[in-house]
């Protein structure tokens, strides 16, 4: 699977940690992400990110910055994205199986690295059971159309 991955300065040193374990899981990372330390800005990598997953230049993306919530914002106003911030794996599960989430957020300055790993590995191995969850993400995409559900 191609994984598009990004972060800011805050989170250059888990976004390598993490691009060579999910590498290692047979995974291809595509790198969108701040490459060093120097002060940067989240919301361009949370777009590129976003951009390159709807686009289908990446299946599903995962963003890091000091505490995901910020990075995980910004790419939830991409039409057509769903992104998640987690700090366990429980969530991440169920973010996929039941809100097809195609973003994984994380912060750098709130999860450890093997922490990391388990919420990541936890996100990529389920599935989206669809179901009686398919009315509610499609009542999301409503909303992000303009539509109204109530």
């Amino acid at each position: 699977m191609k994984i598009a991955i990004g972060n800011d300065h805050a989170a250059l040193e888990m976004k390598l940690e993490i691009s060579t374990w999910v590498t290692g899981l047979g995974h291809e990372i595509v790198n969108f992400g701040a490459d060093s330390k120097d002060s940067c800005d989240y919301p361009i990598y949370a777009e590129k990110v976003a951009k390159a997953v709807v686009s289908g230049d990446a299946e599903l993306g995962i963003l890091i910055c000091g505490t995901g919530v910020g990075i995980s914002i910004a790419a939830n106003k991409v039409k057509g994205i769903r992104a998640v911030v987690c700090s366990e794996p429980y969530s991440a599960q169920l973010s996929r199986e039941h809100n097809n989430t195609n973003i994984l957020a994380f912060g750098a300055r709130v999860v450890g690295v093997d922490l990391a790993k388990m919420i990541v590995k936890s996100w990529l191995n389920a599935e989206y059971e669809a179901g009686r969850h398919a009315r509610r993400v499609e009542q999301i995409s409503q909303i992000e159309n303009g539509g109204v559900i109530c």
